[in-house]
């Protein structure tokens, strides 16, 4: 396939926050490409360096001077606030301010699109499609939200003709994508930021299948209450092609089976009358789920099921998604980006599956005071899963606190819910308290969105010591 154009106006793009997820992926394929890329970003790190090495040249920090004279446009997520100086600056030379979504959706358009919408399990699906088309040899583009174990990398720029990306709802991103195949996993109130009820939920993915394009498919979960709905929502609005799966008798790709294997497992779905079994290098229902979401929509790419399995079995893991840190005394160390109670309980459960006669600890940092005000106390439940835990002070990204909102209601939840949990004050605490109370065979578990991740390392020193 001939190598894709870089698109309008972003033949010398300046990212503001170019290290973020979603940001450094749009950049890598544009640099891949051959545009001139620029950006800028709070602090150094391993997506910034990545990106030094395409050519792309990167600021720490934010000022007017770093906007290059001859920038053709400024791409920004919704984190950027509007007094940032080099937006403002853009702003005065009247450059074309582009969203990340807008820049995400030209890069895709020469593309056959693969969006995986859900509010859990995107980046863990998308990256499954990824490596499994990757090893059936068609080289798909790709643009997720954490990095593959394999090539380490977030964003691809393949030879093939499919592109898998992530699609986000959290602030209605996801609207400005034309996918030839959209995969919804769940639907569920989250991002009180942007997001009111759970009509505004339905009205927002109900617009992202409308974007889906003619002829095309939705693949959606038939277990999930919230999809279910949608699904009846869609149905009765259009004649769009729908395949569900999911243990339900009515799934069109069904679940009969999953073995855990320690931290791995075997899964067997029934599929048009036939039986497939195959397995997996990650634990967990919800993982096997996600696979099967994967099976369908490569289905409905053209790629058979049984072929796409085998691809399946080749993917290890992506950053943050119960991604093994080391091992040190005995004690295994494991990071997850859960945030949402939903995600924490797939999370623990998958991992009290594959841990033995072992403990599961968990070091639980809050994510957004937003979110920890309405579902502070499902939070606390879904502790309630781990033999002990430790909450850190809330991590607020781009949120101001909110009045009374602490991580202080999630440790009387999880009590309350018959949980042994401790608060922490200082993440520097963490690993001198796990290192002085673990034995071999635990497993520990650091669990959020923000800078939680950090701490694995430094747990994995204390024990060593």
């Amino acid at each position: 396939m001939p190598a894709a154009p870089v698109p309008s106006p972003l033949e010398r793009p300046h990212f503001l926050g170019i290290g973020g997820a979603g940001m450094s992926g749009i950049a890598k394929i544009l640099a891949q490409r051959g545009a001139t890329v620029a950006g800028s970003d709070a602090r150094e790190s391993d997506a910034v360096r990545a990106l030094r090495s395409l050519g792309a040249a990167v600021h720490i920090g934010h000022a007017t001077e770093h906007l290059a004279p001859d920038a053709s446009a400024v791409v920004v997520s919704s984190a950027i606030r509007p007094d940032n100086p080099e937006l403002a600056e853009a702003r005065r030379r009247g450059l074309p301010v582009v969203h990340r979504s807008a820049a995400l959706a030209a890069v895709m358009e020469a593309r056959r699109t693969l969006a995986v919408a859900g509010t859990h399990g995107k980046t863990t699906t998308t990256s499954m499609l990824a490596v499994a088309l990757g090893v059936l040899d068609l080289d798909p583009s790709y643009a997720i939200g954490g990095d593959l174990k394999g090539p380490g990398t977030n964003a691809h720029e393949g030879a093939g003709e499919i592109f898998v990306a992530e699609a986000d709802e959290s602030d209605r991103s996801f609207h400005a994508y034309a996918p030839e195949v959209a995969i919804i996993l769940n639907v569920e109130l989250d991002h009180h930021a942007n997001y009111a009820s759970m009509e505004e939920i339905y009205e927002s993915f109900l617009t992202f299948v409308d974007r889906v394009r003619p002829g095309g498919t939705l693949v959606i979960c038939a277990d999930h209450e919230g999809a279910r709905e949608l699904t009846r929502r869609v149905r009765a609005a259009s004649d769009l092609r729908v395949l569900t799966y999911g243990e339900a008798p009515d799934a069109d790709l069904r679940l009969v089976e999953v073995e855990p294997r320690g931290m791995a497992s075997e899964v067997t779905v029934e599929w048009e009358g036939q039986r497939l079994s195959f397995n997996l290098q990650v634990p967990g229902r919800h993982n096997a789920l996600n696979a099967m979401a994967a099976l369908a929509a490569g289905d409905a790419m053209g790629v058979p099921p049984k072929e796409l399995a085998i691809g399946l079995g080749a993917y290890t893991g992506v950053g943050r998604r119960l991604q093994l840190k080391g091992e040190a005394r005995g004690v295994r160390v494991i990071d997850s980006y859960a945030h949402h109670p939903t995600e924490m309980a797939a999370d623990l459960e998958a991992v009290r599956a594959g841990v033995g006669e072992g403990r599961v600890l968990v070091v639980f940092q809050p994510h957004l005071f937003s979110r920890t005000q309405e579902l502070g106390v499902e939070m606390g439940h879904a502790l309630a899963l781990a033999d002990a835990s430790w909450v850190l002070e809330i991590y607020p990204a781009r949120e101001d606190p909110i009045p009374g909102v602490t991580s202080e209601l999630i440790v009387q939840a999880a009590r309350g819910a018959g949980a042994v949990v401790t608060p922490v004050a200082s993440a520097e605490e963490v690993p001198g308290l796990l290192a002085g109370m673990t034995r071999p065979g635990d497993l520990v578990l650091t669990m959020g969105a923000g800078d939680v991740t950090e701490l694995g390392p430094l747990v994995l020193t204390a024990l060593e010591r």
